[in-house]
């Protein structure tokens, strides 16, 4: 493994001019950040847009062969304004008519999104002198949009082997015929952890607005303690359950490999943030839980039947069923003869009858219970298949706060515990397991 550190800057880490210059101090503060990853400029204010959302709105607009004019003003004049901030040699002009000018023409989505990213490059670039590198060059798709890692690996070796120093801009890529495929939105995320994984880095570092990882919701827990390891098994966890610091698919190029991710402060770059790294390099565990994240509205759809257990191909019935329906499920609790289906109430709004009706035909169970309005509350901690109470600690907290716990469920890998409660008990019960175990 190198020496090298791959360092990816977020939105709100490249709003401005301002913003700007705290990367270029960061960037060059270690020489080791030999590559750069920008995504595109985010929200300066409150009521500011995003520029990826407003380079979605052109390609709407133009789709509908609805002007964008207005709206593209808007995208040329952050650009504009940055470039004369930041004092670049670089005809901005020309490359944004250039974009323009292929969205009237009926630009794909994902060329036109990705252009924030394309443009923020080309200023970052200039600004650090630093070579470009377009991850259309790069960052290999296959034909139906899946990413081809083995390509993407020979690619960037091969272009990146005798460059210095580059930038990169995050969230795309393209397919074999060259044409621009995007990741899900955060995308960047995901860039920067390939180019940390092809370049052998000794460490990915993701730039952002807060300092790490929380324990908990600070929306919901006052002043939460801040997470200094997490392990990627527990970071998915946590993710899953909506923990949103990091785009979940990132830690995947790196994971196999060891490379471990630094979540940053651009604000605050003295702080440590958050290491994200294998369980192997976790030694010790100082606390009991790692974190707790949870979700609102979910629907709980509990089938009961007499000798479940013995009939061959039930609950494959009812995953069938669920298939079928289009409808993915969250969690599937169950015992001896009974099994509870949890799916966000969004996916069955307006499926939840059929769902039911295809339930009683094929499986013909004894009773189906709908429980609507349910809230998930998940505990998160590698020290806690090690520590004895801790399902005690939880129950108790709840049970302290007049809190109904309506389901139970606990991962084979024993660093979870999931509970379900109403939505109105939520934050509650939220804030009451935080405090069994943080004092």
């Amino acid at each position: 493994m190198s020496d090298i550190v791959v360092a990816k800057f977020g939105g709100s880490s490249l709003a401005d001019s301002e913003q700007f210059n705290k990367v270029k101090n960061i960037v060059i503060e270690d020489t080791r950040r030999r590559f750069v990853v920008p995504s595109a400029p985010g929200k300066r204010f409150k009521k500011d847009y995003k520029i990826t959302d407003l380079l979605y709105l052109c390609y709407e607009h133009a789709k509908n062969e609805i002007s964008f004019e207005d709206v593209f003003k808007h995208i040329e004049d952050r650009y504009k304004t940055l470039a004369v901030d930041l004092k670049v040699e670089i005809d901005i002009e020309k490359y944004l008519q250039e974009i323009k000018q292929k969205i009237e023409e009926g630009a794909s989505a994902d060329y036109t999104a990705s252009r924030g990213e394309y443009l923020n490059g080309l200023l970052l670039a200039a600004f650090l002198n630093y070579e470009f590198v377009d991850a259309a060059e790069i960052i290999k798709f296959k034909h139906f949009g899946t990413l081809d890692m083995a390509a993407t690996e020979v690619a960037v070796r091969e272009r990146l082997k005798n460059v210095e120093k580059a930038v990169i801009p995050g969230f795309y890529g393209a397919t074999p015929d060259g044409k621009i495929k995007t990741f899900s939105r955060g995308g960047s995320d995901i860039t920067g952890a390939i180019i940390a994984r092809c370049t052998s880095a000794k460490l990915y570092e993701n730039w952002t607005d807060v300092s790490g990882f929380l324990m908990a919701d600070p929306n919901i827990v006052e002043n939460p303690k801040s997470i200094e390891y997490v392990t990627y098994k527990e970071l998915r966890e946590l993710s899953y359950m909506g923990a949103k610091v990091l785009h979940e698919e990132s830690i995947f190029p790196v994971r196999d490999v060891g490379i471990p991710i630094n979540i940053r402060n651009t604000n605050k770059p003295s702080d440590k943030g958050t290491f994200i790294v294998d369980e192997q390099r976790v030694q010790t565990y100082g606390d009991t839980i790692t974190g707790i994240a949870g979700k609102k509205d979910f629907v709980v759809i509990a089938i009961q039947k007499m000798l479940m257990n013995l009939e061959q191909g039930f609950c494959r019935k009812l995953l069938t069923i669920l298939e079928s329906n289009g409808v993915s499920f969250e969690n599937m609790p169950s015992g001896i003869d009974s099994v509870s289906l949890v799916i966000e109430e969004s996916q069955v709004a307006d499926k939840l009858e059929i769902i039911l009706e295809e339930i009683k035909r094929q499986c013909n169970p004894d009773a189906v219970e709908v429980h609507p309005s349910m809230a998930l509350i998940a505990t998160v901690g590698k020290g806690m298949n090690r520590t004895k109470g801790v399902a005690t600690n939880i129950f108790k907290s709840l049970s302290e706060a007049d809190v109904n716990v309506r389901m139970i469920n606990q991962g084979s890998s024993e660093i979870n515990v999931i509970i379900g409660v109403e939505n109105g008990d939520f934050e509650k019960a939220y804030r009451a397991i935080y405090g069994a175990f943080v004092k």
